[in-house]
């Protein structure tokens, strides 16, 4: 489900499931309600009432909040996909990326083992990412089942710390 969706069904549901589901979301995209104010050209005064339980959004506003989050999480192009385990997923400090001239929404899909990692792949691109990075023991697989471009992780740096942690614990 994307942000907007989240957003659009916690609006349905109440005005408190829009606050919390708000929060979630720019704290997800990394952004401030400041930044989001910038972006949206909502009044940053106005967003903080929203999500502080002070107003109520009105129909204009709310539609202006998911037109915004549907522009950063990329409108038709989608988002990127990354799947890996938990512990490396939180080394992801950003959830957006500037590649040349567009910003790109980053979407975590936590797996620990390839089974889960395949299922989340096929998640992902129904969810509609536009591409998806994982692990090289998945990628081939995942590349024959998806119809979306397949990134693979080659950690480098972390397989060379891995193999130092093995030999100081073998000294």
């Amino acid at each position: 489900m994307t942000y907007a969706e989240r957003l659009m069904r916690a609006a349905f549901i109440s005005d408190e499931k829009l606050r919390e589901s708000m929060k979630e979301v720019l704290s997800e995209l990394g952004m401030s309600a400041k930044e989001f104010s910038v972006v949206s050209a909502i009044p940053q005064s106005t967003l903080y009432k929203i999500m502080s339980g002070h107003r109520e959004p009105n129909i204009t506003t709310l539609r202006q909040i998911v037109k915004t989050i549907r522009e950063i999480e990329g409108g038709d192009t989608g988002f990127i996909a990354v799947i890996a385990a938990r512990p490396v997923l939180d080394e992801i400090r950003e959830k957006r990326m500037k590649v040349g001239e567009r910003i790109l929404v980053l979407r975590e899909y936590s797996a620990t083992n390839i089974e889960e990692a395949i299922v989340a792949a096929v998640r992902a691109e129904r969810d509609g990412a536009a591409a998806l990075v994982c692990a090289p023991i998945v990628s081939p697989t995942v590349e024959k089942l998806l119809s979306i471009p397949v990134a693979t992780i080659i950690p480098k740096d972390s397989l060379l710390r891995a193999i130092e942690v093995a030999a100081r614990k073998i000294e």
